[in-house]
């Protein structure tokens, strides 16, 4: 979950989670906003707070976001309107009972939320998707895909010294389409931002920025709709 935000310290992690249990004490009965991913889809709903009690609070919860609290054990709670503080909150959790919807927050600090500044969502494919990269001197990469967004990809793909950040290269993608289980195929036009040597597996990790032309965007567009649709549906019937 640290990828989500910046951790803030303003005086001592004490004093700062001090300042944030006064206002909490000060707030029960109001809604905060709650924010956590599930395979990098956001799960944020409103959360009231019932409790304050030996540095911990008890919030009431809807059930997918008790259930995103429980696997990634931690929260993020943006800034409320009511804060004498502008920062947002990032928590531990102590006990999370998805069955009453209830979770017991510890371990308050101050936060800034980044991932919102994100322009697209990013999805964790469950189900391969193949990449193929063309590079210079008819040298052809295969991958594949790790998450995809409407702005392009992080990919494992063949090294090769070819492969450099800041080229142009053309781009096949084949993915799964999750309403009936056909391939998506298209050709496109894609940006390296990024390699990376990655010793472990003998893959390169690869961040493609994509070039669209109508199609692509349109395709790729409904590809991410689809799946985002797959995986609450997932969220919804995950038991822990």
């Amino acid at each position: 979950m640290f990828k989500y935000y910046d951790k803030v310290i303003k005086g001592t992690e004490h004093e700062d989670a001090k300042v944030i249990l006064q206002f909490l004490k000060s707030s029960v009965g109001e809604q905060f906003s709650f924010l956590n991913y599930y395979r990098e889809i956001p799960v944020s709903y409103d959360a009231k707070l019932v409790s304050v009690e030996n540095d911990m609070a008890e919030f009431e919860l809807h059930e997918y976001q008790a259930k995103a609290i429980s696997l990634e054990r931690k929260t993020l709670i943006r800034a409320h309107k009511k804060s004498p503080f502008r920062e947002d909150i990032v928590a531990d959790v102590f006990y999370v009972n998805i069955a009453k919807k209830l979770a017991l927050l510890q371990k308050f600090g101050y936060a800034k939320i980044n991932s919102e500044s994100r322009r697209f969502v990013r999805i964790v494919l469950g189900t391969p998707a193949s990449v193929h990269i063309s590079l210079a001197k008819d040298v052809k990469l295969s991958g594949v895909v790790n998450d995809i967004s409407l702005g392009g990809a992080a990919v494992s793909i063949e090294p090769n010294e070819f492969l450099a950040a800041g080229s142009e290269v053309p781009v096949r993608l084949v993915l799964n389409d999750p309403a009936n289980g056909r391939n998506i195929e298209m050709n496109l036009r894609a940006k390296i931002v990024k390699v990376i040597d990655n010793e472990e597996n003998k893959l390169f990790g690869c961040m493609l920025e994509f070039c669209h032309d109508k199609d692509s965007q349109q395709q790729i567009s409904y590809f991410i709709n689809q799946q985002q649709v797959l995986i609450i549906k997932e969220l919804k019937e995950l038991v822990i």
